[in-house]
């Protein structure tokens, strides 16, 4: 699996991943030389290249000056998720129909910095942990619990069992401002031209929206993510 980028390789180097080697573009400037001592530290196997060569292994050619080889991403499961809910109440996201690795990217970012205990994606018709998305989330996916389930409907039955409010982020819902969000939370982000699927929505135990006072109708997925999310803090 290649990591790219100088944020996402630093994260990776934080974890205990196994990494085969990294290419650093040659006469490193700036974090480039942080990287390389970091790699030194832990012993990665590291290989001075031309940019070419980087140009050559980019998925997107947006290496920024190097590429890290590891093994593949390992998912976490349900179960792992629902049991590190911290005392003051478990925090979960869930991911429905996100199709976009830019917009998966940034929701992980997003999960991580606001200190949640997983994210949950569908294992169909939905975006997968790529390199590209640990590059956009500019390495939280490293550190962030990311279980993929056969059934998104399933995950919302076992988090009920286990004691979440579920709540769907959707247009016309009720206004996320003057509502209960003490407990167990799991948050529940559609995808941004079909928004929550019926029968998840139907699932879940409230519907609730952020106020809009412009003239564009709905938000980015990560934007009202982060924005619900923090609400879920502040009120803690």
């Amino acid at each position: 699996m290649k990591t790219e980028g100088r944020n996402a390789v630093l994260e990776l180097l934080k974890t205990d991943k196994n990494i085969d080697k990294i290419l650093l573009e040659k006469n490193p400037q700036g974090s480039l030389n942080k990287i390389f001592a970091e790699a030194r530290k832990a012993n990665v196997r590291v290989q001075f290249v031309d940019k070419k060569v980087l140009d050559k292994e980019s998925v997107e050619g947006r290496h920024q000056g190097v590429i890290a080889f590891s093994t593949d991403y390992v998912y976490s499961t349900l179960e792992e998720i629902i049991s590190a809910k911290k005392e003051n109440g478990g925090l979960v996201v869930l991911c429905d129909g996100i199709e976009d690795v830019h917009n998966l990217g940034s929701i992980i970012r997003v999960a991580e910095c606001a200190g949640a205990d997983g994210v949950i994606i569908p294992a169909n018709k939905s975006a997968s942990v790529t390199e590209a998305v640990i590059r956009i989330s500019s390495g939280a996916a490293e550190h962030m619990r990311v279980a993929k389930v056969n059934s998104l409907n399933y995950a919302v039955d076992e988090l009920k069992k286990a004691g979440y409010w579920l709540y769907a982020l959707e247009a016309d819902g009720d206004d996320i401002y003057k509502a209960d969000l003490s407990g167990n939370v799991a948050l529940v982000i559609g995808g941004e031209d079909s928004g929550v699927r019926r029968l998840t929505r139907e699932k879940c135990d409230f519907c609730l929206s952020l106020p809009l006072h412009g003239k564009v109708n709905s938000l980015n997925a990560s934007v009202a993510l982060g924005i619900a999310v923090y609400e879920v803090i502040r009120r803690r």
